[in-house]
Formats: structure tokens, sequence, C-alpha cells
């Protein structure tokens, strides 16, 4: 069953074509993962899934329903069923671990400070944070906020979650422990879409890799043929730039 459907999405900018008729789909459970250059449109696609951003064109269907339907999502029930992480973090700097996992589950979605707190302490025990509940994000590192980050995303029981470059921002020591907890999620059957610029990352966990160039997907595959034969050639033309890179 597909958990999602992208029908023809079609973004600009004023007068910049961002996305270029997307039509993907994600099946339950499935790890998806976006590649490409900067500029390629694959945070905007993101954006478009959460309706952070309105897209011109095209639908987006959500088991089935359309992510606009707000007889059925309600005016809130789409950012429970779906979670986005970003690459910043994002997370609030005058309060505590704990009210930042807290904060949507209580002031969105109406459940009661007891049952959250639980939930929160539960999934930061889960990542190894748990004794970091009562410090604020400036005494974390920079893994440490984004691990606080996924947690806050999960704390809402999302359906879908929705990453977007979040090891961009770390040191290299930090990345493997980030990548850890994805792979964890992966592991526990959740739903993803992943925009990534680490490719071995992308070839180890994505059930599908996508490329994506000038707002299209130009190519999509296993990851293991599609990053040892890749047929569009400005597929390999980018991933023969990673190669050698080292970075993949």
């Amino acid at each position: 069953m597909n958990r999602i459907n992208i029908e023809n999405v079609t973004k600009y900018y004023g007068t910049t074509l961002v996305l270029d008729g997307i039509d993907l789909s994600v099946a339950e459970h499935e790890v998806v993962c976006l590649i490409g250059a900067s500029g390629s449109g694959k945070s905007t696609l993101l954006r478009c899934i959460n309706q952070l951003v309105p897209f011109d064109h095209g639908r987006i269907y959500i088991d089935g329903k359309a992510i606009d339907d707000e007889s059925h999502f309600g005016r809130n029930g789409l950012r429970k069923r779906i979670g986005i992480v970003f690459q910043a973090y994002n997370l609030f700097p005058h309060m505590k671990v704990l009210d930042n996992i807290t904060l949507a589950p209580r002031k969105v979605h109406g459940v009661g400070r007891a049952e959250s707190e639980e939930r929160a302490m539960e999934l930061l025990n889960l990542f190894g944070m748990h004794s970091f509940a009562s410090s604020y994000p400036e005494q974390l590192s920079g893994g440490q906020q984004q691990r606080v980050a996924i947690v806050r995303a999960l704390a809402t029981n999302p359906e879908v979650l929705l990453l977007d470059e979040v090891t961009a921002a770390l040191d290299p020591e930090l990345i493997a422990g980030v990548l850890d907890v994805i792979r964890s999620l992966k592991d526990n059957g959740m739903t993803m879409i992943i925009v990534t610029h680490e490719m071995s990352f992308a070839r180890d966990v994505g059930d599908r890799v996508c490329f994506l160039e000038g707002g299209r997907i130009l190519e999509q595959d296993k990851p293991q043929k599609l990053f040892s034969g890749p047929e569009n050639p400005r597929t390999r033309q980018f991933l023969d730039r990673i190669i050698r890179a080292g970075r993949l």
C-alpha cells in the first residue's frame, strides 16, 4: 500500500520553476532517499509534502486523501501524521529539552502534560538522551541537538518522517550517531523520505534512491543498482563527481 502519492507537483518561486511535474509514490515502511545537487528541488519537495509551502499544480495524497482535504485532516491533522526534521535543528533556545519535545503534543494536539512527558522520556531514553531532559539546547553538542530534533518530530507519533539534510550542519564525528538513530527508525518500520548528501548512507539505508535535477526526478531505482550502474547520463556525471571526491 502506498502511504504517499505525489502527482504532477509543480512549484514556482516567482518565475523560477523549482519543481517540474514531480511524480513519486512511497509505500508504507519504505525509505526513499532524494539525492542531487543543491537547488535541484529536494528540500522544496519535502516542504510541499508537509504543506509548509504551497505548490502551484498537482496533488499530494496521504493514504489516498489529498493533503488539503481539511474535512479529513482537520486543521492540524497533517502535522500529526507527518513529522519533519531540518538541518538547522530549530529548537527553541529558551526552552529545556523536555519542553521543546512536549510543546506540540500539548499545545497543538491536546495531549496532557503527564502523557506527553512520559512519551518524551521514552523517546529520549531510546536515543540515549534521557539525561539531557532538563538541559537547554545551547548546552548540547550539534549531534545531540539533532537527536532532540528527531525526538521532537517523533513525539506526535507520526506515520511519515521527512528528514532534510539532518547531518549537513554536523562535524564528521557527530554524523555517525545521528545516522544510527535513523537506521533504528528504519528497522522499526518508519516510512521516511530523506534528503541527503551522504551517498553511502543513502546506499545503505534507502529502499529506493531518486536523483533530482532541475526540479525533476531523472532516475530512481534500488540503491545498489542506481549507484553501480545509473542509466541517465546526468546521474552518471553526478555520481562520478561524488566518487572522485571520495564520498561514495
